[in-house]
């Protein structure tokens, strides 16, 4: 089973930038399709944006589109999430995930442990 190590969380006012990271290792990153996903205190955990296992193709969820850009480095084993123009409602802890399947939130297993991004009004 791939393993994943989330990065780059942190306190950010808003309109500001982060970069997250997610490292892989264990198993081929490659195979793997990828995905982001977040979870803000008392909400459901959301699917931010997922890139397929090359890289050629990205979903987005409405409320982060024009704002994030997801891609992969296939030859570091990393993923990342560039997230610019940041909103309070952004603040969340932040996940990474690998999947076989191209779908929703459930075709990703496992999920690292997570980075906190605070943005501040």
């Amino acid at each position: 089973q791939v393993q994943l190590v989330e990065s780059g969380g942190g306190l950010v006012q808003a309109g500001g930038s982060l970069r997250l990271s997610c490292a892989a290792s264990g198993r081929t990153f490659s195979n793997y399709h990828m995905a982001w996903s977040r979870q803000a205190p008392g909400k459901e955990r959301e699917l931010v944006a997922r890139i397929t296992s090359a890289g050629g193709s990205t979903y987005y969820t409405d409320s982060v589109k024009g704002r994030f850009t997801i891609s992969r480095d296939n030859a570091k084993n990393t993923m990342y999430l560039q997230m610019n123009k940041l909103k309070p409602e952004d603040t969340a802890v932040y996940y990474c995930g690998a999947g076989s399947f191209w779908g929703g939130l459930r075709y990703f297993e496992p999920w690292g442990q997570g980075t906190q991004v605070t943005v501040s009004s």
